[in-house]
């Protein structure tokens, strides 16, 4: 079992998403345990599950944001404990499991173009779309819309001015969030840009300032919950907020194999969420004053009495934050999946469904 789940987290590290790779968190964890199985040598399927369990918890453990790995080890331990078998032996059994998990895999790949499709007809002309962070769902959907309709079109000030050449385009222009501490937005903002969608950088803090010219938020995902709410890069949720009460649609994009059997009630009952978020440092007697007029880009300092300075980095600021963070079912308009355009209350009744054989 120990050599199997070696075995297993360097397959996983290898699988992670990264730069040009279109494989998800859960997707990595469902190979990774697909090619366990393979390795396995357990003889009746409760020691099967019971290294599958054991593998999907050392995964957990290692992940310092395991909710997108837990879906997916939830997923695939849900498939094989309920999959429908009139195999002549375990042998056989595990054979099929093992090819009905790379089938799934495989399929997995063409999720993100369902959702795409589905979340296209809600892009109209002259749309201005509010996105967060860095998706591969959302961005992919963007790109489809630019494809197919020949976006073109440019920023002057705050209006976004189209081209129609002989045959009529769509024209959309989108702003999207910085995204700190690890700057996603601005990856995405590249993205687009690069293709040819007008695209303009907010400031995480300027959303309220921005939300009045937008037609609707157009959020990815690293999970969805069992009650329909969202898990996804920290500010998600104060963006849904700011959508709420400007009564603009806050749609949310996300792959069936993100569902996941979890229920929280707050930011604190996230899996990711520490003791150590948020914390308040030693407090010291101090007497503070700007090293320099101004916004320092990295780090500022301040002088304590006995005059040793102190510097405050973004890497500081970030290791006490939080990655993730959660926004509830009643700020969310509509879930776009593979599996169609469901309300949140919607994704509650397929979970239910799901899991229930």
């Amino acid at each position: 079992m120990r050599m199997c789940v070696s075995v297993l987290i360097h397959i996983y590290d290898e699988s992670l998403p990264s730069e040009g790779q279109k494989l998800s968190t859960p997707l990595a964890a469902i190979l990774a345990l697909t090619e366990m199985m393979e390795q396995s040598n357990a003889g009746t399927m409760f020691e099967l599950l019971t290294e599958l369990k054991g593998a999907a918890e050392a995964l957990s453990r290692q992940s310092l944001n395991p909710i997108g790995l837990k879906a997916g080890c939830e997923l695939f331990i849900e498939f094989i404990t309920l999959f429908p078998h009139d195999a002549a032996s375990f042998s056989e059994l595990k054979t099929e499991l093992i090819r009905q998990g790379q089938h799934y895999a495989e399929q997995a790949l063409a999720y993100r173009a369902k959702i795409a499709e589905l979340a296209f007809d809600f892009i109209k002309d002259d749309s201005v779309i509010l996105t967060h962070s860095y998706s591969r769902v959302v961005l992919q959907t963007l790109l489809l819309a630019h494809k197919r309709k020949r976006i073109s079109g440019e920023i002057s000030g705050s209006n976004a001015t189209c081209e129609y050449f002989s045959s009529h385009v769509l024209c959309f222009s989108v702003f999207v969030t910085e995204a700190r501490p690890r700057g996603m937005g601005i990856k995405t903002a590249e993205m687009l840009t690069a293709a040819g969608i007008p695209c303009t950088v907010v400031l995480d803090s300027a959303v309220a300032y921005a939300i009045d010219k937008v037609d609707f938020v157009l959020m990815g995902s690293e999970a969805v919950v069992e009650s329909g709410g969202l898990v996804n890069a920290v500010g998600s949720n104060q963006i849904a907020i700011i959508a709420k009460a400007a009564n603009k649609p806050f749609y949310a994009l996300a792959e069936s194999y993100k569902f996941h059997r979890m229920f929280p009630l707050s930011q604190y009952d996230l899996p990711s969420h520490n003791p150590g978020v948020l914390s308040f440092p030693q407090t010291m007697s101090a007497r503070a004053r700007p090293a320099s007029s101004g916004l320092p880009s990295k780090a500022s300092s301040v002088l304590f009495d006995n005059g040793s300075p102190i510097r405050m980095t973004q890497e500081d600021i970030a290791r006490n934050n939080p990655d993730v963070d959660y926004t509830r079912p009643d700020l969310i308009s509509l879930v776009f999946s593979d599996v169609g355009s469901l309300t949140p209350e919607g994704v509650s009744q397929y979970l239910v469904g799901m899991f229930a054989g």
